[in-house]
């Protein structure tokens, strides 16, 4: 049976359309009603293509305050694939996107995102996923930072010498998203009505993912292509709200989150000069991988 065959015989009749931004296996919309992930045919289920690893994180946070859309089929037998409801809302990263956001809206959903993360960290560990360790954490992002040429990570070598110089012991295990931000976050208005992109999961530390999503509060992170946004509330702010007191660490773990972004745009721009994935807008990106690997530094030494 074709994959259409196969999830029309699950939920009734209709026809499956791509949905254009999806990044992890085949993503596609069903009657406007639910969105449909499967493993691409040939492809092995493994990383962003293991899309019913996606659907047991959603399984396990249905019914808690982690707004995710609810999934109503799962069919195990390869290709895997599985189907959620079509949650409402918008995902718009104010410092990156175009946006009709007013000031005090991007403020709000900001200030909202991180209390959802809060909620996210509370709900603990998902059963029977393995933790990662921060050094972990570490080496896995090292990997893909070593992969990009080293003309494209100006600095990078100090920069991943000083993290593993002093690395933080690990926190208690919690659910990590991975690639929390408000582009990951829709939301109606100032209501965030779903979590979602969950590829990159696992368990781990909760300092992983507020590095990552402190990232995103500051425009100037991004140099060539970010936008200002008057009013976002500052990392301290984020972090006040958050957790309410600093956080151990947090300097190396902001630090981690820059060599993580430096090491994914490089991984990018790489695959696009070497024309495996052509996109000519990757060609914006040296500016902000120097950034990223330059302020990574000085928080680690002038902290």
């Amino acid at each position: 049976m074709t994959l259409s065959e196969r999830v029309r015989a699950r939920l009734g009749a209709g026809e499956l359309e791509v949905l254009p931004g999806g990044h992890s296996g085949l993503t596609y919309t069903f009657n406007g009603t639910y969105v449909v992930k499967a493993v691409p045919p040939g492809q092995k289920p493994v990383g962003r293509n293991d899309v019913l690893r996606q659907a047991r994180v959603l399984r396990a946070l249905q019914g808690s305050p982690v707004p995710v859309p609810g999934v109503v089929a799962v069919d195990e037998e390869p290709p895997g694939w599985f189907a959620m409801e079509f949650a409402e809302g918008e995902a718009i990263e104010p410092v990156l996107d175009e946006h009709p956001l007013t000031s005090e809206l991007a403020h709000n959903r900001m200030v909202e995102a991180a209390r959802v993360l809060r909620r996210l960290h509370d709900s603990g560990p998902v059963a029977g996923e393995p933790a990662v360790g921060v050094a972990g954490e570490l080496e896995r992002w090292s990997r893909t930072m070593h992969a990009v040429p080293a003309s494209l990570r100006p600095g990078a070598d100090k920069l991943l010498r000083l993290l593993g110089e002093d690395v933080p012991e690990d926190g208690p295990p919690v659910l990590v998203h991975g690639d929390f931000r408000l582009g990951n976050v829709l939301f109606t208005g100032i209501t965030a009505t779903a979590v979602v992109d969950w590829e990159i999961w696992s368990t781990g530390d909760q300092r992983v993912d507020l590095g990552w999503f402190l990232l995103f509060a500051d425009h100037r992170n991004f140099p060539e292509l970010g936008r200002a946004v008057p009013g976002l509330p500052s990392e301290e702010e984020l972090l006040e709200i958050y957790d309410g007191h600093e956080l151990p660490a947090m300097a190396w773990f902001r630090a981690l989150g820059r060599m993580k972004m430096a090491a994914i745009m490089g991984h990018n721009l790489r695959r696009h000069r070497e024309g495996k994935r052509h996109d000519p807008d990757q060609e914006r990106l040296p500016p902000t991988i120097a950034a990223m690997i330059r302020s990574a530094v000085d928080i680690l030494t002038w902290r």
